[in-house]
């Protein structure tokens, strides 16, 4: 069975710069795909090829089987809620919702009906007279989704539609737009550089580099086994360090690592050669703090954050890698002589990629 919202090979370039490379995925009916990715990883572009703000230089964008590449933006029938929210100050709240309809001819009782179904599926009913400027960020950010599915869009597309409130409102409204997109079952792609965003309102995140896709997969798959060393450093926290891969081992993996050897359960990619120089990363939690002596790898503290329960220590090693670990708020202080060993906990969390591999 076939995707519902198809991207094959999507590429665009501007002048010697390809912002978007060849990038392909598909979501299936009422899913929603995460764009994740620093500034500059194409991500933006990608949702204006999508939207047919941008036209690709190669590539398809199929909908329901239905090939839009060339279409145009009102006839792909897609949804658009920007980053500004561009929403008219002069109009009240009725009257931007129905902006988007009127441009569509539709008008009467209609157009009333429309306006009222839009703002009660983002739990705004009785808004229509509203002021925008009487409205909190969150509010807005509603009613601007609601401009976008009032037309009953095939696809709605999110162009950071969180960036702009403070921490707190932005918490609150990602659940309010993750239940209204649950309930009204719209198939939806969102651009996003904050990685919380992605993981709580992607049903999968596509994580771009340089208009890449690196990996596509759940929140899950993306952090217990990233496709490379740019994955795991984005995704989650995780600490690089320079080892020789020195063979197989009864539990995974023998390492040395300044000086000492570890057995790791981790797997070495299939770049490289069989033995030789890896780049090691590892989650916090998956190393743990230990008096220094044979098997650790001996190193200073030279910061630790709170968080609660637990704390993270930064440390750094003789040989100049910092590494991240996580511990109990007590088990070590600025400027202590610790060593670090791997975790003794079942699982993963410690990744082993191409020396080149960042």
């Amino acid at each position: 069975m076939s995707a519902y919202l198809e991207v094959e090979g999507l590429t665009r370039r501007f002048d010697r710069t390809v912002a978007v490379d060849r990038v392909s995925f598909g979501i299936e009916r009422g899913g929603m795909l995460a764009l994740l990715g620093p500034s500059g990883s194409g991500k933006t572009t990608t949702l204006r090829l999508l939207a047919g703000f941008e036209q690709p230089d190669d590539g398809l964008v199929r909908v329901e089987g239905e090939d839009v590449t060339r279409a145009d933006p009102v006839a792909r029938r897609f949804g658009m809620v920007f980053q500004h929210y561009a929403l008219f100050p002069h109009l009240d709240v009725g009257e931007n919702v129905a902006f988007g309809l009127e441009s569509r001819r539709v008008r009467g009782t209609e157009l009333a009906r429309r306006v009222s179904r839009a703002l009660g599926a983002v739990d705004l009913a009785g808004y229509e007279r509203r002021r925008v400027g009487q409205l909190s960020g969150g509010q807005q950010q509603r009613v601007a989704l609601a401009r976008a599915l009032a037309p009953e869009p095939r696809v709605l597309l999110l162009d950071e539609p969180l960036s702009n409130l403070d921490p707190a409102l932005r918490e609150r409204t990602r659940r309010e737009i993750r239940d209204i997109i649950r309930r009204v079952g719209i198939t939806t792609v969102l651009v996003t550089h904050e990685q919380d965003d992605a993981f709580d309102l992607g049903d999968r995140v596509a994580v771009l580099r340089g208009g890449r896709l690196e990996q596509i997969g759940t929140p899950d798959e993306l952090y217990s086994a990233p496709a490379g060393a740019f994955v795991a450093g984005f995704v989650g926290r995780a600490s690089s360090i320079p080892v020789q891969l020195l063979g197989l081992a009864n539990r995974g993996t023998r390492v040395r690592i300044e000086g000492a050897e570890w057995e790791i359960d981790a797997e070495p990619s299939s770049n490289g050669h069989p033995l030789g120089e890896r780049l090691l990363m590892a989650r916090p939690e998956s190393l743990r703090l230990t008096p220094p002596g044979p098997g650790a790898v001996p190193g200073t503290v030279t910061a630790r954050r709170f968080t609660g329960p637990a704390a993270l220590f930064q440390v750094r090693t003789e040989a100049g890698a910092t590494l991240e670990v996580l511990g109990q708020p007590t088990a070590a202080a600025v400027g202590e002589r610790v060593g670090i060993m791997p975790s003794r906990r079942a699982g993963g969390g410690i990744y082993l990629f191409a020396s080149d591999d960042r």
